[in-house]
């Protein structure tokens, strides 16, 4: 990605000490892949529009309507999509639903992934019978080239994947899959990635995400990005009013518009696309590959800590294999000791499912690793006994 940013509506280059500097949660913080605490652009831009919204000056509420297009040029530049080719959404399940919801044929995906995707196309079967979901089997939640190839029958229509696991935090490879699948639909659940992952987003037809968790944007917010192709092929079943391609819509219903808007339900919340734009063009003007190379260090860094104790590490080692999320699962037995050890030393993470998610950005402080520290060590001490 290119240096610069758009702040605004104008150009802006940002320094990778500046996004750092935008860090600024308390020490212990390791749970981006639930919420990531608000960059401070995106604070900023809240208090700005709030007061614009509260105060309402003659001329002033437009600029909250010229969100909808900032938020659209954001997600453009940091996807290769262009800005009729989004539209915002209020958060990545609803996406999914417009994705689901829209196919016509078989779409093969795995059950384990996060439960928005599996439900929404069980939803659509049992709503429209248009749609029919081809469970996939993984290795150990990793969804792969290989399977995929092994697996795909010749009615499937679309495959839908995520980009990184939830659980396992692996991190797929949508070239491969892109290669396997052919001309059929690929269908990316981008939210554990999206902003520190820069992914071949071209590949994809449909691309959704939420900016409350890696791009710190907070909730209600959301894109998604669809291909040309994906737009002749998905019918937009859920399209409200402003979902034309008309400015007024009065005593008549005109047909959906031939673009991405024709996903749009109602009007977005300005704040909230202010929130994400502002998010998104600082990550744009840093460059996710600055910032991916910043995660890296921090993740090996961290999993060098748990080898250390010697707490085992489930997620993969490869760097082509992961983004931020590492996974630590000790014997069963164990799990609560180290949740609880996690706790009393301040350190905020994911239990779930037998495992211990910790999730690590752009910014490790020293005080955050010492805090991790303490609790490794607490937890020996309490399992040994």
């Amino acid at each position: 990605m290119s240096g610069y940013a758009s702040e605004k509506g104008a150009l802006s280059r940002v320094t990778i000490d500046d996004y750092l500097a935008g860090f600024t949660e308390e020490p212990g913080y390791l749970d981006y892949g639930r919420v990531g605490p608000l960059t401070r652009v995106a604070a900023e831009e809240t208090y700005a529009f709030t007061h614009v919204l509260e105060r309402a000056r003659y001329g002033s509420l437009d600029a909250l309507r010229q969100q909808d297009e900032r938020l659209r040029q954001a997600a453009s530049a940091l996807t290769g999509f262009t800005p009729d080719q989004v539209v915002a959404v209020p958060n990545t399940t609803t996406g999914l639903m417009h994705a689901m919801f829209g196919l016509t044929g078989t779409v093969l995906l795995s059950p384990g992934e996060f439960p928005s995707l599996p439900i929404a196309a069980v939803r659509a079967q049992e709503a429209l019978h248009a749609v029919q979901p081809a469970w996939l089997e993984t290795d150990h939640g990793k969804v792969t080239p290989g399977l995929i190839r092994a697996q795909l029958e010749s009615n499937v229509a679309a495959v839908a994947v995520s980009l990184v696991d939830s659980r396992t935090g692996y991190l797929c490879d949508l070239e491969g899959i892109r290669q396997v699948i052919g001309d059929r639909l690929l269908i990316v659940d981008a939210i554990q990635g999206f902003g520190v992952v820069d992914a071949p987003w071209q590949l994809a037809d449909v691309v959704v995400t939420g900016g409350q968790k890696w791009c710190r944007a907070g909730w209600g917010t959301g894109f998604m990005a669809v291909s040309d192709r994906a737009r002749e092929q998905l019918t937009p079943v859920f399209s409200g009013y402003t979902g034309t391609e008309e400015p007024e819509v009065w005593d008549e219903v005109p047909p959906p518009a031939s673009t991405a808007r024709a996903f749009r339900v109602s009007n977005l919340d300005p704040i909230a696309a202010a929130r994400f734009a502002a998010a998104m063009e600082e990550i744009a003007g840093v460059g996710v590959d600055a910032v991916n190379s910043r995660l890296a260090e921090n993740v090996s860094r961290v999993i060098d800590l748990a080898d250390e104790f010697a707490i085992p590490v489930s997620s993969s080692r490869d760097e082509r294999e992961r983004a931020g999320i590492v996974v630590l699962e000790p014997e069963p037995e164990h799990i609560t000791v180290l949740s609880a050890s996690l706790h009393n030393h301040g350190v905020t993470a994911t239990t779930r499912l037998g495992s211990v998610r910790l999730s690590v950005h752009a910014v490790l402080s020293e005080d955050t690793v010492e805090m991790l520290r303490g609790a490794f060590v607490s937890f020996n001490t309490a399992a040994t006994y």
